[in-house]
């Protein structure tokens, strides 16, 4: 290996248009961003349109994802929501391209990103646009992270894949994100591996993984999971104001109601794989229009019903190998009639800005 000490500017990066790599190479830079595949910054920003993913496995065909449809606009936050294995995550790693392949399979739908069809473009291509174009902050940030690599080595890494960049001005970025997200003592930290932080304190590391690169839309997958009241809303308030200073679009993937009460601006309910429901946040709150969503919100603990029992769900999700005829809530809806045993629901529209997919939506509604 060369011990050739790479050439650089007084500030420690490469010479304009250069950069440096490992062993001191120096190679021209890449583009900052794959301006070359088609994206036009004047189309919308992300629309799922009918994305339906399943899962071929021995036991039989799992409909994880069917005919999801849902759109997210700069600056704007989507909520996802629904019990575990309702299919957003599944939802999420379709829209990044990080199935596992098989047993994933994509069976149909488009994922547009300005203009721009995710699913049809090869995987090189994809590999670019992570990241840099879109980006995902995963659940389980202890999980997320390499445990035998400090996670200034992690951050930096996207920086020299992506950005060209040499070791010294690529750390330097990476001390930048750090101290962005709140991480204090930036500078000293870069150096520590994932053990050595708290699990909020990792979370922020993740956050700052997602941001290196500015991406145009940010996906957070359960960002607050097994982190106590206090952290995660210190997590959620540096989620907000990040989205804010650079005018991403969020998605914001959840089975917490409280969480995104105050930061989302529309909500998609999934059940079974399916939206239910589709609204903006204060209609989905005041007067929910699916028994599923309904069913949610009344189970929230509240403090003016102190000493009552809580309410609960009747039952189980349906195993998505072998879903119930009709509407797949229908075994634990209190709405149920003999028609949702065999007529599955389409998305009903209510009121020309939200949809449900309840045949008897507008008894919901009046009660």
């Amino acid at each position: 290996m060369s011990t050739e000490t790479p050439t650089t500017t007084s500030e420690g990066a490469p010479p304009e248009g250069e950069s440096v790599g490992y062993e001191g190479r120096r190679r021209r830079a890449p583009k900052s961003r794959p301006e070359d595949e088609g994206f036009d910054a004047s189309a919308p920003l992300l629309e799922v349109r009918d994305l339906q993913v399943e899962f071929r496995t021995r036991d039989g065909v799992s409909r994880a994802v069917n005919g999801a449809s849902f759109s997210v606009a700069e600056g704007e936050t989507l909520g996802i929501l629904g019990e575990s294995g309702c299919g957003k995550s599944v939802t999420a790693q379709a829209i990044m391209g990080i199935l596992d392949r098989p047993p994933a399979h994509i069976a149909g739908g488009r994922v547009i990103l300005r203009g721009v069809d995710l699913l049809s473009l090869p995987e090189e291509t994809r590999r670019k646009v992570r990241a840099d174009r879109i980006a995902m902050v995963f659940q389980d940030a202890l999980s997320a992270l390499n445990p035998v690599f400090s996670v200034g080595w992690q951050l930096s890494e996207l920086h020299r894949r992506h950005r060209g960049y040499g070791k010294q001005e690529a750390k330097k970025e990476s001390i930048r994100l750090l101290d962005l997200v709140g991480i204090p003592g930036a500078a000293d930290r870069v150096n520590d591996y994932p053990h050595q932080f708290s699990g909020g304190m990792r979370q922020r590391v993740m956050i700052a993984m997602s941001l290196a690169l500015d991406p145009d839309v940010l996906i957070a997958d359960e960002p607050t999971t097994a982190l106590d009241v206090t952290v995660q809303a210190q997590i959620m308030q540096l989620l907000a104001d990040l989205q804010a200073e650079r005018n991403m679009g969020l998605i914001l993937i959840t089975h917490d109601m409280g969480v995104v009460a105050d930061v989302a601006d529309k909500i998609c309910v999934m059940y079974a794989g399916r939206i239910v429901e589709r609204a903006d946040v204060h209609s989905i709150y005041a007067n929910p229009a699916h028994p599923y969503t309904k069913a949610l919100l009344e189970s929230i603990p509240r403090i003016d019903l102190k000493g009552q029992q809580l309410a609960s769900i009747e039952g189980l999700p349906p195993i998505l190998t072998r879903l119930p005829p009709g509407c797949s809530f229908n075994p634990r809806c209190a709405y149920a009639q003999e028609r949702c045993t065999h007529d599955e629901p389409p998305l009903y529209d209510v009121d020309g800005a939200r949809q449900s997919a309840c045949h008897y939506w507008e008894k919901v509604l009046a009660r």
